[in-house]
């Protein structure tokens, strides 16, 4: 008889063999994408063994790895114990925050009403923070600062800074992007803001200072426990001395 949870016939545990196949698999990288489903992981308790998919040695471009993810891009996970009692590889951070929540029943409404809403401005983080922050940071922190023509980088920094706004109008006279209540809208969302003003250095830029309700959510965020313990997982190997 077939065993429905071994992990063995995933081609991608053939490169990153699982020490503990009875917990769930979470193939990433500390990128703002990729610290969503850590952070969340962290929130919600819930085991998992973490697998550092290293843009350095182009992983994400290894066959096995595209036989989780044929988008080739992180994270994804493999959760043993899916639905039914059978395992589920799943990727897109959007999709895993959503499984997560509703596996666990944690950071995500039940009313459907509030749970909507919820997925509304986690679309708006998807299809929009993520995407023109992340091109905000190619154009002004990596190879595309070399562009004479500023053109495309002030694009960028226009529309992220409409995008603060849209946000710091909505945080007002709220603790987090729901209200009262912290869930995966905020998972989302805030490690794409904190890249923007951290590892981006673009705060000046966007003029960061404008925003007084995101600053306000953002260092809430950033103090939660699980947070600080997912922003560094899986941890980057070290190169030798």
């Amino acid at each position: 008889m077939t065993d429905l949870s071994d992990l063995s016939r995933f081609p991608v545990t053939r490169k990153w063999p699982a020490q503990h196949p009875e917990r769930l698999q979470l193939y990433s990288l500390p990128t703002p994408n990729g610290v969503k489903v850590s952070i969340m992981l962290e929130e919600t308790g819930l085991p998992y063994e973490p697998h550092l998919v290293s843009f350095d040695t182009n992983d994400q471009l290894s066959p096995e790895f595209i036989s989780l993810n044929p988008n080739n891009k992180i994270p994804a996970i493999l959760d043993p114990d899916g639905p039914g009692g059978r395992p589920l590889a799943l990727f897109e951070s959007g999709a895993i925050l959503v499984y997560l929540a509703e596996k666990t029943g944690r950071l995500l409404a039940t009313d459907p009403a509030a749970r909507y809403e919820t997925l509304q401005w986690l679309m708006f983080q998807m299809g929009g923070v993520g995407p023109m922050f992340g091109q905000l940071g190619f154009f002004h922190k990596f190879a595309g600062k070399d562009y004479e023509d500023k053109r495309p980088r002030d694009r960028y920094v226009a529309e992220s800074r409409r995008l603060l706004g849209v946000l710091d109008k909505h945080l007002e006279g709220r603790l987090w992007i729901m209200g009262d209540e912290y869930g995966i809208a905020d998972i989302a969302t805030f490690p794409w803001v904190n890249n923007l003003v951290g590892f981006y250095g673009a705060g000046e830029l966007v003029g960061f200072a404008d925003f007084a309700n995101v600053q306000r959510v953002l260092k809430s965020f950033m103090a939660r426990p699980a947070v600080a313990r997912g922003l560094a997982i899986p941890q980057r190997v070290k190169p030798a001395q």
